[in-house]
């Protein structure tokens, strides 16, 4: 008896593991192309003024610095969570309180501001009062 070799098995599993791969590298780039949709481009926050206890909601582009009355307000990047089912939205942030001459560089907030849990690290000034409300 002569044996002979399954030459079409051979193919078959060849252009099996070909598509397999080709499936598997589009999922992979998939989960790459979602991981960069989650850092945003815009901050918003809200400020509080004590004074006369009005609240406006400001839209600050990232890396860019925004003057609101005596507060010099920068958001260096913002995030939201992977998970829909409770969304955090986290953002680093660094404010400088202009009215200090004397201490011009040193920053009254520098840190991540989180929108579920502001008390995590609070923002402590005695004028106002700011609030992460969304990135994108």
């Amino acid at each position: 008896m002569q044996l002979k070799k399954n030459i079409k098995v051979g193919k078959n599993s060849f252009y099996l593991l070909f598509i397999i791969l080709l499936i598997s590298q589009f999922f992979l780039f998939e989960a790459k192309s979602d991981n960069n949709n989650l850092e945003g481009k815009n901050t918003d926050i809200k400020i509080l003024d004590k004074i006369s206890s009005k609240n406006e909601l400001i839209r600050l582009i990232n890396d860019k610095e925004y003057i609101y009355k005596d507060l010099a307000i920068k958001s260096i990047k913002c995030t939201n969570s992977e998970f829909d089912d409770n969304p955090e939205i986290k953002a680093y942030i660094q404010v400088r309180d202009l009215t200090k001459k004397d201490r011009n560089n040193v920053f009254v907030f520098n840190g991540w501001m989180f929108s579920s849990s502001p008390s995590i690290e609070p923002f402590d000034h005695p004028v106002y009062d700011i609030w992460l409300v969304n990135c994108d």
